[in-house]
């Protein structure tokens, strides 16, 4: 009997915010979308930096306002000290200058606060989507290495294209899921990647079918009707 492969791990995440309320909030959040775990929680760089100097994350959810050192500063340190934990900037800072200088940093994403759940998730099934992208090393041809840079962006249904009572950010969300998906997949299991019903996962299919951002085929069983199955063009 073949030994079937485990379920992946799920991905690590450190929560830095000064403010313990936002921190066990972002956390919450953090754990409600499948196939990501909070590791911990810091409220300042120092604390940041221990936990990653004596324990392991994936990705730092990292606030800019921190009371010993700026979220960027702690950045540049940890690329000193040879850390290579990715970094989504979650802040209140939405200068320029400190968005550009977190991207200069290597930061992957930047969430303005406040922000919804489904913001956070939007980033969050981004994240996942570039990790599933860079699995199994090699070298990349064009194709890979679009998919790559597009992960965690791209084009996306913008407000002006979505009916009222679409979010964009779920548009986002299911758009990233189908992106990071190595083949068609169908209602059901997008719903599941995305942590979003079943129903609100079909409709907004529907809708990128429409648009031309998706194409639909059918996948024919012994018996029943033919399973629909979705695919990103």
């Amino acid at each position: 009997m073949t030994d079937r492969p485990g379920p992946p791990a799920p991905i690590e995440v450190l929560v830095v915010d000064d403010d313990v309320r936002v921190a066990r909030v972002n956390a919450a959040y953090v754990g409600k979308v499948a196939g990501f775990h909070v590791a911990g929680q810091a409220h300042s760089a120092a604390e940041a930096l221990a936990f990653l100097e004596r324990g392991h994350a994936d990705l730092v959810l990292l606030d800019h306002y921190l009371p010993d050192e700026t979220g960027l500063a702690l950045v540049g340190r940890l690329r000193r000290l040879g850390h290579h934990t990715d970094i989504i900037m979650v802040t209140a800072a939405r200068d320029i200058a400190t968005v550009q200088a977190a991207m200069r940093h290597g930061a992957l994403q930047y969430l303005v606060k406040p922000f919804t759940f489904a913001g956070l998730r939007a980033k969050l099934a981004g994240y996942a989507a570039l990790r599933r992208a860079l699995e199994g090393g090699g070298e990349a041809g064009q194709d890979q290495v679009d998919r790559i840079f597009g992960a965690l962006g791209g084009a996306s249904a913008g407000p002006a294209e979505l009916p009222k009572g679409h979010s964009a950010l779920t548009a986002d969300l299911v758009r990233e899921v189908l992106r990071g998906a190595e083949g068609p997949l169908s209602a059901q299991e997008v719903a599941e990647r995305s942590s979003l019903s079943r129903q609100t996962a079909q409709r907004y299919l529907k809708l990128l079918e429409r648009t031309g951002r998706v194409r639909l085929s059918l996948k024919y069983g012994e018996t029943g009707r033919p399973e629909h199955r979705y695919v990103w063009v």
